[in-house]
């Protein structure tokens, strides 16, 4: 086990979450309060922990990935997804909080279903951990695209 490459995985994870927080925290008391939510919202406090261990799962796949030997070709387009999707992550939390989009965070989030589905089907040609470690991920995305789209459909 390479600790320092385990360190810098889950951290540069970590780091992307709170990129992703600066823009939520803008709206959460204010904005996001007034909106209609749909019934099966969760507690406002119940996605911070979820969001936390995500991206420390995210971090520990990336690991395992880095941590693999195979093909400079399989590795790299690993990063690339992998980074994208991170990306991706945080430009919901801009569009949908920062820019008070629900229509444009609709639009980020199935590009982040997508980069997400195809960075686990990468990992998996590198790592089969890797690639269970990112389905929670991809399934609490889908819950938030569903999220998303009600509140779409209650505020439009």
């Amino acid at each position: 086990m390479n600790l320092r490459k385990l360190l810098v995985s889950v951290t540069v994870c970590l780091g992307a979450a709170s990129i992703g927080a600066l823009f939520t925290s803008q709206s959460v008391d204010g904005w996001y309060v007034v909106l209609q939510k749909p019934i099966f919202t969760p507690p406002n406090w119940l996605f911070g922990p979820v969001w936390t261990t995500l991206y420390i799962m995210m971090g520990i796949a990336f690991y395992f990935v880095w941590n693999q030997h195979c093909p400079g070709k399989q590795k790299t387009a690993s990063y690339i997804l992998f980074a994208v999707q991170l990306l991706i992550n945080i430009g919901w939390s801009a569009v949908f909080f920062g820019l008070r989009s629900i229509s444009g965070g609709m639009f980020m989030i199935i590009g982040l279903w997508v980069v997400i589905a195809a960075t686990i089907h990468q990992f998996r040609q590198i790592s089969t951990l890797a690639a269970w470690l990112l389905v929670p991920y991809l399934l609490w995305v889908s819950f938030a695209g569903l999220l998303n789209w009600g509140f779409w459909y209650l505020n439009k």
